[in-house]
Formats: C-alpha cells, structure tokens, sequence
C-alpha cells in the first residue's frame, strides 16, 4: 500500500482538527446549557462536552490516525517530535494546518448560532480564559498550572498508547477516555484548552478578552507537550524502531518496505 502523501497528511490534520473543534466547542456552544420552550433544561451541562472532545478525538484517530498520525493539537506535535517519533520539518506545516482547521470550525460554529435570534458571539464561543474570563474564576496563576500539568499527561498517555511496545488497536480509545477526564477536571478552571488550535478557533468570535488571553493557552499547553515529549525517552526508554516507518517520513516514500506499519500519535 502506498503510503500517504504531506498534501494527504495535512488534508487529515485539517479535518481531524476542524472536527474537534467543531464536536466539542460546539456541543459547548449548542448545547450545554439548552432550554426547551417551558424552561425544562436538556443541556449536556460539563459531563456532556467533555464527552463530545472525548468522542472527536477517539473518532479521529481511529478515523485519521494512520494518514497523519492524527495529532489534531500543535501540542501534540511538538512533543511527538522531542520524543521523536515525528521529524521536525513537519511540525511548521502541521501548525498550520490545524490552527487553520480549528478557524474554519469556529467560524462554522458562528454561523449555525447566528441563526438563533438574539444570540450573540461575545462571550458565548466556548472561548478558554483566565480570571474574569475563567467560569470558576481562576487566576491566570491557577490556569497555567493546570494546562501545563493536564496537558504533559496527555502527551504521556498519548506516547505511552502509540509505543510500539503497547497493545494494538486500543491508542483512540486510551487517548479519547484521557481527553474526557481532562476536560472533567479542568472545565471550571479554564473552559479547557490543553490544545493550542481548539483555543484559537474560537477566540476571535469570541471576543470579550479571550484573543488577548490567547497567549496563555499556546504557552501553557506547549510548554507541558515539551517537558512530557522530552522526558518520555528517559523515564520509559524507547521503542526499537523510534522514528522508522512513521506516516510523517518523508524518505517512507521513497523506499517502501513489507515491514511498513503506521504509527499512530495522536491528539
């Protein structure tokens, strides 16, 4: 079989990102807190979207996680490549392409809600925050720990579930379940980023403060990707084959194998 191509791998990261966007903050948006007309709530309330991110990211690797490896988070790819199990030269074009997708999901998100008469964006985007902008109120302190912390555990579950060392076939459901409890934790912290792209994606229809606070969400769940990324070698060692054969090598191309087998990392 012929492995995929970077226009295929980008093609994956786009749709795989766009779709947790578009699944998790607009269940977020749509309906977490929905009233019927005699005032009876049938929102999802936090259990439910954190469900939905769960779900979009479980769906998407299954879905996507052998073309691109199924990153859908500049968090993920950057701490894919300290662990080395993606090259470098990649992570420019996937970055792109996910802050692209989590735009183009945001901006649907914003046209379906503007059909909802008398529903403004500001505030109403699923936008993450700190502070005043927090919906428990945090302080920016607060929120950047539990990014930090939050997200280097994914990126460990996320390396630990694509190990060629670990059991097949069951990384989406690891990483799907991870993303769930995550976002059960940390929705009262900071609405939940732990993903640079998802936080993007809706900022700037957000408006109300969130594009300035913007920052925080690329820096914290960054520098967690990093310290987890780079730690994971030393603290489990690594697989036999490390970057061999991974579906984001280029020279995969150009000398195919029988032995070839995607490697996912995800999410």
């Amino acid at each position: 079989m012929r492995e995929p191509t970077m226009l295929h791998r980008l093609a994956a990261e786009f749709i795989g990102t766009f779709w947790l966007v578009l699944g998790g903050c607009g269940a977020a948006v749509f309906a977490a807190k929905f009233t019927c007309g005699d005032g009876v709530s049938l929102g999802i309330g936090f259990l439910g979207v954190a469900l939905a991110f769960g779900l979009t990211v479980l769906t998407g690797v299954y879905a996507f996680g052998t073309i691109s490896g199924g990153h859908f988070n500049p968090a993920v790819t950057l701490g894919a490549a300290l662990a080395r199990r993606v090259e470098w030269k990649v992570l420019p074009a996937y970055w792109l392409t996910q802050v692209v997708g989590g735009l183009v999901a945001g901006l649907v998100i914003y046209i379906i809600a503007k059909g909802q008469e008398g529903w403004t964006a500001t505030g109403n985007m699923a936008a993450n925050g700190y502070g005043d902008h927090s919906p428990g109120g945090y302080t920016l302190t607060a929120v950047l720990v539990a990014e930090v912390v939050l997200t280097g555990i994914f990126l460990l579950v996320i390396l630990g579930s694509t190990d060629d060392r670990a059991p097949k076939g069951f990384a989406g459901l690891s990483i799907g379940l991870t993303l769930t409890l995550i976002h059960l934790i940390s929705i009262p912290i900071s609405n939940t980023s732990v993903n640079p792209a998802r936080s993007t994606g809706v900022a700037f229809f957000n408006g109300d403060g969130a594009p300035m606070q913007l920052w925080a969400f690329w820096l914290a769940p960054l520098i967690g990707a990093a310290i987890a990324g780079a730690a994971y070698p030393y603290l489990f060692g690594r697989s036999e084959e490390q970057l061999a054969e991974r579906p984001v090598r280029d020279d995969a191309l150009e000398e195919p194998t029988a032995s070839t087998t995607p490697h996912r990392t995800t999410t």
